[in-house]
């Protein structure tokens, strides 16, 4: 519609400048109300049930029947609790996580004033239709998509749609080419603000057909990733779950072979439950059913350490995703920029450029006169407050005044603005009259190319000369070089004009102007962000801008933080369009700064790096970026943007800060290693229980845990420790390395070889110590064993601290969460041993404190077997080291 004439946008959807009857608009209403649709969502049941695909969930529900089935129904009980608890909690953290639709919804304009049978009226905005003619003040929500049929001195914010932090200006002439749609000035679009002016438009798109809903269509087909986390997790649970049943099987097998190939004595029927038992207790000891549960208290520790990092997190898997993250894709405005029109420069044709003095009283009748212009020719205005009020670029001025310790209001008092003549997009200019120095003299601001061209004088120091065509080519240089820079120009320029009180200014007035100077802004790069940039580069971490900006403008802020460097390229959404897949995979590594781009030309962006391997965050505030929010691994919306955006983000800024992504990623990457560290933990206990149980399987001895005793060291004991272990600090080189690779398996290399060597030091103490305890009675043995796996486990917590450190070069005392837990652990594990309590875990009153003394001692003495041994490892890589040097 952009493309084409007024006249025929209205022959085309069938109306005309005094709208449509009742009767049609009623009959047009029939295709559907200018609301946004979407489609519906998975209900609480269905999503509850999904969480049983798992597979540990269905390994530890067949545990669980079986117990039931065996007769262990406090056993039985306590998995499905576990089961129930963390399903709810999955589905409660999936409906929190929905709602950017809802957010879009909120967006629209609840009435609209339109012409209906060619008189003005107020009707609900969902009763719009094709062909309504709408009136716009400001204020405004647009309610709906259209072609500007009338237009005065209209400005939009579309910075929800394009991106940019300044107003469009409107216009209403036919654009001849294609353009995105922050250069579509004839056209308005559902859901951006009249920010000034006024305006008619003709209706030519209403509901999931406009741009906004366009969006939504984006949203509703996105599909959210899995992060690297819950895939390695799910990798693992599968490979896990396979060999507990495998090994189950055989253990099942072996015993009930045995007892048929046996002599037949005996009572089969006991024997074959005690074979299952065996069976379950080895599944019972493999799954770690807290797993779940400490994860994500550990990821909630993480949530914590990010706010104080100006990060919100929505969606809890994100603090770990931040951590693996290779690609950030950033927006410009706002993230990356201070989100501030600044002046930065000026230029008098004396050549004078750079800053005015702060003291006032020292400028000259030029830069006087420049102020004056830029503080009077102005609406914008700051309120006492602090509230800033009208166009960036006109607030840009007043700061820069304020900065030079000259009060603009006092300007304004002292020279009263007299009458006006608006801006408007045809002119490009704006004049006001005032009185200054006894002396009428109409102030002129305006597009430099404008306003040069209507002067014919310039003032030079404290002389008024004739503007000549060499002065006129300088001046032209200095607009083009500041333009070079990427900077926004505005020129001033006067007149001296005697008007009387009942005489209008008319637009004849602006010529013959006095040039008076250039005033050049930008809005520039926070103080951090170069620093912050060059640390994710040595994090490996590659920062691409992406936003809706001119190439220019973007290209300039790109290279002046580092982001682009000499030969990488820029792209606008036009040149994107035009590359292939394969032609965009091949430039994507040198592909630092797209411009102008589309919500689904951000989408293809985010897709192309997934594609390759990357784990991606998207940075953005608008309603335009939402799609692709939600498409990246990890999107992160601005504290300052709109509720779509930030319901479709994982994390929200809320300092809107890049640097704040950086130190985000730190703590990220902690976590991750912290989750490890736990899982770790878990497993080397888990193994030592199991490799205890097959030993006794082997030697015919009883089995030395009951189902009982493995559920209170997985679900209570071991969990302190483990959530101790999410608390350790961050090691001091985290942030050199390179992002690690998503594919990897949470269990590989040193850390695999460290977690069953720990395994196996815990199996021998324990198999030691049932031995020692069957010499008197096989209920000793067990007691025995499971003191002594309780302890080795929970003292294990030292060495499962860093696979890089002793628990004393790391710090002994450093984690002190850590000490509080094997204390707390010691607590709960004598409250086994109280009358009543201790004939549960089948522990009988021939175990004494002098057993549980002994089997402390055997567990501190694997423990520091297990330091003693990391002590060795290291001390030969570091010689190694040493040599190779």
């Amino acid at each position: 519609m952009y493309q084409k004439e007024i006249t025929e946008v209205m022959n085309e959807v069938n109306s005309s400048p005094s709208g449509l009857s009742q009767q049609e608009a009623a009959k047009r209403l029939e295709n559907g109300l200018n609301q946004l649709k979407e489609a519906p969502k998975k209900s609480s049941l269905i999503l509850f049930l999904e969480t049983f695909k798992d597979a540990m969930v269905i390994v530890l529900l067949i545990v669980a029947i079986v117990q039931m089935i065996m007769g262990a129904h406090v056993e039985s009980i306590v998995i499905f609790a576990v089961l129930l608890l963390n399903s709810v909690v999955s589905v409660i953290q999936t409906k929190k996580a929905e709602g950017s639709l809802d957010a879009l919804k909120s967006l629209s304009a609840p009435n609209a004033n339109v012409i209906r049978d060619g008189k003005e009226q107020t009707v609900p905005a969902k009763e719009l239709v094709v062909g309504d003619i709408v009136i716009l003040e400001a204020g405004d929500y647009v309610p709906a998509d259209g072609r500007l049929i009338e237009e005065g001195a209209l400005k939009v914010d579309e910075g929800m749609l394009t991106g940019e932090s300044t107003p469009a200006e409107k216009e209403l002439g036919v654009i001849d080419r294609t353009a995105p749609i922050g250069d579509r000035d004839n056209m308005v679009f559902s859901g951006t603000i009249v920010t000034y002016g006024r305006g008619r438009f003709i209706v030519t798109a209403t509901g999931n057909v406009t741009e906004i809903g366009q969006v939504a269509g984006l949203l509703e087909n996105t599909v959210e990733h899995k992060t690297p986390l819950q895939r390695g997790l799910d990798r693992f649970s599968k490979k896990l779950s396979l060999a507990i049943l495998v090994l189950s099987l055989i253990i099942l097998g072996v015993q009930v072979a045995r007892l048929f190939l046996g002599d037949g004595s005996g009572d089969m029927t006991a024997d074959l439950v005690n074979a299952f038992m065996f069976a379950v207790a080895v599944a019972v000891a493999a799954i770690p059913e807290a797993l779940q549960s400490i994860v994500t208290i550990v990821l909630s520790i993480g949530t914590k350490q990010m706010a104080r990092q100006h990060a919100i997190i929505r969606k809890l898997p994100a603090v770990e995703t931040l951590g693996s993250t290779s690609i950030v894709c950033t927006d410009k405005t706002g993230t990356l920029t201070q989100n501030k029109m600044t002046v930065v420069d000026f230029y008098l044709p004396n050549g004078q450029t750079g800053e005015f003095s702060e003291n006032p009283a020292e400028w000259t009748l030029p830069e006087r006169r420049l102020i004056e212009i830029s503080v009077l020719a102005n609406d914008a205005a700051i309120s006492p407050e602090g509230a800033k009020l009208g166009d960036p670029t006109e607030i840009a001025f007043l700061d820069y005044t304020e900065k030079l310790n000259q009060p603009y209001r006092e300007i304004r008092q002292q020279y009263p603005r007299l009458q006006e003549l608006p801006f408007d997009s045809d002119r490009k200019l704006m004049s006001t009259l005032h009185t200054i120095d006894s002396e009428q003299l109409l102030l002129t601001k305006g597009g430099p190319d404008i306003v040069i061209g209507r002067s014919t004088k310039v003032l030079i120091n404290d002389e008024i000369v004739p503007l000549t065509e060499e002065i006129k080519h300088q001046l032209q240089h200095q607009n083009e070089e500041f333009s070079k820079c990427a900077l926004r120009v505005l020129a001033f320029a006067y007149r001296p004009l005697t008007v009387s009180e009942d005489e209008e200014l008319h637009l004849g007035l602006e010529e013959e102007l006095i040039f008076v100077g250039l005033m050049a802004m930008i809005d520039p790069p926070r103080k951090e962000v170069k620093q912050a940039v060059a640390d994710a580069k040595s994090a490996g971490i590659k920062t691409v801008m992406i936003t809706g900006d001119h190439k220019t403008t973007a290209v300039a802020i790109a290279q002046e933080i580092g982001i682009a460097q000499e030969g990488d390229l820029a792209l606008t959404g036009t040149e994107l369009d035009a590359l292939s897949e394969e032609e965009l995979t091949n430039q994507l590594e040198k592909i630092t700064v797209y411009a102008r781009v589309s919500p689904e030309n951000k989408i293809r962006i985010v897709r192309a790096w997934q594609d390759k391997g990357k784990i991606s965050a998207m940075t953005g505030d608008g309603v335009n970026d939402a799609p692709a929010l939600k498409q990246a691994d990890i999107g992160i919306a601005m504290g300052t943007g709109t509720d779509v955006a930030k319901d479709a983000a994982a994390m929200v800024l809320t300092d809107d800060n890049f640097a704040s992504i950086i130190r985000a990623v730190e703590v990220g990457r902690n976590v991750f290693d912290n989750i490890k560290k736990a899982i770790s933990y878990l497993f080397a206990g888990n193994l030592g229980a199991i490799i205890a149980i097959v030993f006794a399987l082997v030697m015919g001895w009883d089995n030395p845990f009951t189902a009982l005793q493995l559920l209170f060291i997985n679900l209570v004991n071991d969990s302190l420790p483990a959530i101790a272990l999410g608390m350790e600090k961050a090691e001091p080189t985290i942030m050199q390395r390179e992002p690690r690779n998503p594919d990897a398996g949470i269990f590989s290399g040193k850390t695999l070889i460290s977690v069953t060597y720990r395994g196996i030091l815990i199996a021998a103490v324990v198999i030691i110590a049932q031995w020692i305890g069957m010499n008197q009675s096989p209920e000793l043995g067990v007691a025995m064993a499971f003191s002594t796996l309780i302890w080795s486990r929970t003292l294990q917590t030292l060495p499962a601290r860093s696979n890089t450190e002793t628990a004393w070069q790391a710090g002994l005392f450093a984690n002190k969460m850590v000490w509080l837990a094997i204390v707390v652990c010691g607590l709960l594990y004598s409250v086994t041993l109280l009358p009543g309590i201790r004939e549960v875990f089948a522990i009988p009153e021939t175990f004494t404190m002098n057993h549980v003394g002994l089997s402390i001692a055997m567990a501190a003495g694997a423990v520091l077997m297990m330091e003693i041994t990391k002590l060795i490892i290291l001390a030969v890589q570091s010689r190694g080291n040493n040599t190779n040097s």
